[in-house]
């Protein structure tokens, strides 16, 4: 028996494969079986299938979304059709499936991680971004409707059944088919298993991070809070009698909590609800008046439910509510205070929970001492109102909060001394650390501003905080050792072309991708991000009551890691998403007060003026990358260091750039337009800030978040990411994108208008923003690389557009000159690439039809608008634009008068390859002959013309019928023409000559070289001269 006899088992080659697990349609087949088991079986299958797809365990065999697949073949319809199944198990099946569709466990452990983060609170709605294919398709709906007969949003989205919502938005489709009700039923009547409610619960909490709509319909879903409440909320309980009860319902559950913390982020509206109608308040005080451990729970999920109870309590005072319960309960946190060394045992069990909940404890005391520092201006503002409305002072003053700074410096000190200590405990440290100093940054902030602000005082303090805590904590090998980490932790230098998870679809969006916890980042153990984000903004706090301590602090922003993290930030193009929004958006933070400590310490320190360049490229950076919501964070950098540091550093630079050899216009040198731009920096950021205007509303919510001013706070929830950052790409080219949207965008004849006319201050605008593209094209070229070089023309091109002689002015025809040369030197060209259309246009067709209409009405024969128009006529072009040059527009030949040295392309560019459209050599030929197109009216054209039409009127390659009949044609009217100088450039020519501009611009044969000559005789003779060496008539040059 021991020994293998193989040809008894031969008969085993004839038995079918092992069956594979079932398909899509047997799953979906199975769910609607009468078997129970079957029921049950399919939807845990499917929801096994859900979690491994969202892990990224089908990435490497499966191409696409798996989800995506899913949820086309119908899975949304299966899983609300199985919620109302009467069978208990299959309803629980079906829970468990639609939260492995939702539910991402890396989002929910992301936003809790960087809940204690610098602005951690707040979160970016999982609202979908639009799609442009159902965009295109509405507006196809809508063609050929008069505009009293579209129908308006709201109407359409009342229109579409619920396959169309969810193809589009997961969660909107399930709202819309009265998902909300059928969980309030199960929760209520059914009463299901442990699982089955936690899953309830994180289900509810994802769908009131959708949207403050969202969340809003969670609150006014009938009973189904009141259900949340009593239940999961409950005020009394009695201890459970084993460790892992058969229900759940009576006990306080974490998951509860943090629903409602979710609900509370959506809005100052949605809270005051939650505090006052609901008993929030209440089951506040009744959660944290004990410690953890008298909770009648178990010891992990008392400190679980401890924390999320603090973290809602935060996002109440981050609004400036329940404040009150601040003073009720102060002994009880300065007890929790005190206990703050228990959870640094290294050998505690539960000890990642544990700092967990003093991290969360710090971020409430943040927030209260924010709202305590707004009211003293608040009693002011309402005993001298002058009928603006303000909201009323909250019930916490800065005498409330001013106590506990003492201790937390202790703390703090503390924290510090331990991490010379191995192991853990050092590792406890500096996950601490960044929540105390975010709360002495809000501290000193607010501080600074009370009446009871005693400067001489507080300066020693800092003087002391400095030396006793700060400086030894950025001296800290364990501080210098993860700062190395910055590099390689950034999610800036890091996701450059890195696009979202293969599980991510549009219509389901997330926060974090798959395993971000395994590589490196932001929120993993290693990142200095939240030390260094922490330590930053307190040092701003310092250093804006303390300037003499600013040099104490310029080792840290000069280190090598620090500077090479910023130079990798300069070059960096990093790819957002909605993976990746939570992670930028932090990191933008840092990236921020960086340039912020920059700012100041670079007028007193020689070490930090030095990288004022680099500082200044960051700065640029960053301003397009700003995120929805971070709109302060932009206008602050625009105000701040666009006349900064660096206005000083430019206007000091040796202008060594070879001047061009001057006697055309344009050929200015480079050096006194970069002079004068220097000189008007501070009228440059006013022109920008005023541009900016439209953001003032977004900017004054952002501002207020981001400055602590929390009973003006209306949302913890961001604006949405579908428009895009804060700022637009293009951003430099703002004045002239809105002058032209001003006349010409908006009206048929704004190109009409005079310089005189157009709006106050246009001129100068103007001005401002291309001396600012000048200082960008010649110092900061990266900072514009965002914005593709067929943008850059289109941009620049608007100005033509908006007026009939703006163009004119000799301050904008000095600098469009300057620009020009620099887009259009070799290596730029190259990249030029027309073909593709431009952001906002359906091609550059359209927009190159309107300036040649432009320059027939208003050129005047100007060569910069002559050089303008002739860009785009180059061969490697759309051969469309040449034909209406030559066709629909011939009259602008008469003035396009551009000299050979007025041109700042290359030739070769216009002269090759040869042409090979018919209808265009036909239109060459045509305008040539009747005069249309004469050598003093056009001489660019006219060399460009005589190249094309001379090489393929001697080619003797192989070519259609057709082809080969309109060269003999051409050439024998040639030969008969009248006008003997046409007749000798068309026949003799050799060759284009840019190097000597002077007239006639090219070269010519003395005499038809024998091969050519030979062909005009058999031509004339009618015997043909078609076919031959394809190349006879480009060997002849050399002849």
């Amino acid at each position: 028996m021991g020994q293998l006899e193989p040809d008894k088992l031969e008969w085993t080659r004839d038995l079918p494969a092992p069956r594979r697990q079932g398909t899509k349609k047997e799953l979906f087949h199975l769910s609607r079986s009468q078997v129970i088991q079957q029921r049950c079986l399919s939807l845990n299958t499917l929801a096994s299938i859900l979690v491994k797809a969202r892990a990224g365990e089908y990435a490497a065999v499966l191409r696409g979304s798996v989800t995506a697949t899913l949820l086309d073949a119908g899975l949304l319809f299966l899983l609300r059709f199985a919620l109302d199944d009467g069978v208990e198990g299959v309803m629980a099946a079906a829970v468990h499936a639609l939260r492995a569709l939702l539910v991402s466990d890396d989002d929910e452990e992301s936003t809790d991680c960087s809940f204690s983060w610098l602005r951690g609170l707040a979160c970016f709605p999982l609202v979908p971004c639009s799609s442009e294919e159902l965009e295109e398709e509405e507006e196809e709906d809508d063609q050929g409707l008069p505009e009293n007969m579209r129908l308006t949003a709201k109407e359409k989205e009342e229109r579409k059944n619920d396959y169309d919502v969810a193809r589009r938005d997961v969660v909107k489709g399930l709202l819309r088919m009265k998902l909300l009700a059928r969980l309030r039923y199960i929760l209520e009547v059914v009463r299901p298993s442990p699982p089955v409610v936690l899953d309830l619960l994180d289900v509810l909490t994802r769908i009131a991070r959708h949207s403050s709509h969202a969340a809003t319909q969670v609150l006014d879903c009938p009973r189904l809070m009141d259900v949340v409440m009593s239940e999961f909320l409950p005020t009394s309980w009695t201890v459970p009698s084993v460790p892992a009860p058969p229900s759940v319902y009576g006990l306080p559950l974490a998951g509860a909590v943090k629903l409602l913390r979710v609900l509370a982020t959506s809005g100052r509206h949605a809270c005051a609800r939650l505090l006052s109608s609901l008993g929030v308040r209440e089951r506040l005080s009744r959660l944290l008046s004990p410690e953890p451990s008298e909770l009648l729970l178990e010891p992990g999920q008392a400190l679980l439910l401890s924390t999320e109870a603090y973290r809602l309590w935060a996002v109440a005072a981050s609004y400036g509510q329940a404040c009150d319960t601040y003073i009720e309960l102060y002994s009880v946190l300065v007890q929790a205070l005190q206990a703050v060394h228990r959870a640094l045992d290294p050998s505690d069990p539960l000890l990642a929970l544990q700092l967990q909940r003093v991290l969360a404890l710090l971020t409430l005391l943040t927030q209260v001492t924010h709202t305590a520092g707004c009211h003293q201006e608040l009693h002011a503002a309402v005993h001298n109102s002058s009928g603006a409305e303000c909201p009323p002072p909250p019930p916490v003053s800065w005498g409330h909060v001013a106590g506990l700074q003492a201790s937390l410096v202790g703390q703090l000190k503390g924290l510090v001394r331990g991490l010379d200590e191995p192991g853990g405990r050092r590792e406890s440290c500096l996950t601490l650390i960044p929540a105390y100093l975010l709360y002495l940054g809000a501290y000193y902030h607010q501080l600074s501003q009370q009446s009871c602000f005693k400067p001489v005082d507080t300066l020693q303090e800092l003087e002391l905080l400095t030396s006793e805590v700060l400086q030894p904590l950025m001296s800290h090998n364990a501080v210098q050792h993860i700062i190395t980490n910055l590099k390689s932790c950034s999610a800036v230098c890091n996701l450059q072309g890195r696009g979202a998870g293969p599980e991510s679809i549009p219509s389901l969006p997330g926060l974090a991708g798959a395993g971000w916890r395994d590589c490196p980042g932001l929120a993993v153990p290693s990142s200095p991000f939240p030390l260094l984000t922490a330590l930053c903004l307190l040092l701003d706090s310092v250093t804006g009551i303390h300037k003499g301590l600013s040099r104490k602090f310029s080792g840290l922003l000069v280190s090598e890691p620090v500077i090479g993290y910023l130079g990798s930030c300069s070059q960096a193009t990093p790819t957002l998403s909605d993976a990746s929004a939570w992670v930028l958006r932090h990191e933008h933070h840092l990236l921020y007060l960086l340039l912020r400590l920059a700012h100041k310490l670079a007028p007193k320190d020689p070490d930090v003026a030095r990288h004022a360049s680099l500082f200044h490229q960051v700065a640029l950076a960053l301003l397009p990358w700003l995120l929805p919501g971070s709109e302060h964070l932009a206008h602050d950098l625009l105000e701040g260091h666009s006349g900064g540091p660096e206005a000083l550093e430019l206007a000091d630079l040796k202008l060594n750039r070879p001047a061009v050899a001057a006697g055309a216009p344009g050929h200015q040198a480079l050096g006194p337009l970069l002079r004068e731009a220097c000189v008007q920096l501070p009228s440059l950021r006013a022109c920008f800030l005023t541009h900016l205007a439209h953001l003032e509303p977004a900017v004054l919510r952002s501002k207020d978040a981001y400055l602590g001013r929390n009973p003006w706070t209306r949302s913890q929830l961001l604006p949405e990411l579908g428009a895009g950052p804060a700022l637009p790409a293009d951003w430099p080219f703002l004045p002239l994108v809105s002058l032209y949207q001003r006349t010409a965008g908006g009206s048929g004849d704004g190109g009409g208008l005079q310089a005189e006319e157009l709006p106050h201050g246009s001129l100068q605008a103007v001005s401002h923003g291309l001396q600012w593209l000048l200082l960008l094209e010649v110092w900061r070229e990266p900072a514009l690389k965002a914005v593709l070089p067929v943008a850059k023309l289109a941009r620049l091109s608007c100005l033509f557009l908006s007026s009939s002689d703006l163009f004119l002015e000799r301050p904008i025809q000095r600098l469009l000159w300057a620009l020009l040369r620099l887009l259009t030197r070799p290596d730029r060209l190259d990249s030029l690439d027309l073909n593709h259309p431009p952001p906002g246009l359906a091609s550059f067709q359209d927009l190159f039809t309107a300036l040649l209409s432009q320059y027939e009405a208003v050129s005047f024969g100007d060569p910069l608008f002559g050089c303008w128009v002739l860009l785009p006529l180059q061969r490697r072009y759309n051969t469309a634009m040449r034909l209406a040059v030559f066709g629909e527009h011939v009259g602008a030949l008469r003035s396009l008068g551009v000299t050979l040295d007025q041109l700042s392309i290359p030739l070769e560019r216009f002269t090759s390859p040869p042409e090979t459209s018919l209808p265009l050599l036909q239109l060459y030929f045509r305008c040539l002959v009747t005069g249309a197109l004469r050598q003093r009216w056009c001489p660019v054209l006219y060399v460009v013309a005589l190249a094309h039409l001379n090489t393929f009127i001697f080619s003797q390659g192989p070519a259609e019928q057709e082809v080969k009949a309109a060269r003999r044609s051409m050439l024998r009217k040639i030969y008969y023409l009248t006008d003997k100088v046409l007749k000798d450039h068309l026949l003799l020519f050799r060759g284009a000559s840019q190097q000597r501009p002077s007239e006639p611009g090219f070269d010519t044969y003395e005499q038809l070289p024998p091969i050519r000559a030979k062909l005009l005789e058999s031509v004339l003779a009618g015997t043909g001269g078609g076919g031959g060496d394809g190349g006879g008539g480009s060997r002849e040059g050399t002849r």
